[in-house]
């Protein structure tokens, strides 16, 4: 059971370049009123989510900002099913926040979107994902397909 839990590794560099991209390109959507950058960044947040291998503000690390030096990997013992949740649940927000600014609802749509941009600030800065937080709240209830615990390194 040790050996499954310390083979579990998620390379946060690639979860802050993910994060540093969903803020740019958010707050760029709100300068410029622009509900399609918004969409386009909700579409990323989902199709990512969904197939973690065609995420592609993470295939810009992978495969050009790694190999050119920019960023360097740092890779740690974790799960990554909280991390994929919490893009998810971002990539929802960002839908309804798409939503409500095709209907006219600019206000509502552009604090959906604001909550997308500080949380993903708060885990870029800060260290702090509301939504594996979320994630691991749910695991603690119970509820069916949160079923991995927080990895406690026992150094």
């Amino acid at each position: 059971m040790e050996r499954q839990t310390s083979e579990r590794r998620v390379d946060h560099a690639a979860l802050k370049v993910n994060q540093a991209f969903i803020i740019t390109l958010l707050l760029l959507a709100f300068v410029l009123d622009s509900w399609p950058i918004a969409a386009f960044v909700g579409a990323v947040m989902l199709l990512g989510t969904a197939a973690p291998a065609l995420g592609l503000f993470q295939q810009v690390y992978r495969y050009l900002l790694r190999p050119a030096g920019i960023v360097k990997a740092q890779v740690v013992v974790d799960n990554p099913e909280p991390h994929r949740f919490a893009q998810g649940l971002g990539g929802a927000f960002v839908a309804l926040s798409v939503v409500a600014l095709l209907v006219g609802q600019t206000l509502l749509g552009w604090i959906l979107a604001w909550i997308v941009i500080v949380l993903a600030a708060l885990n870029l800065f800060l260290g702090f994902c509301a939504g594996c937080f979320v994630y691991y709240q749910l695991n603690r209830l119970g509820l069916p397909g949160f079923d991995r615990q927080p990895i406690t390194s026992e150094h």
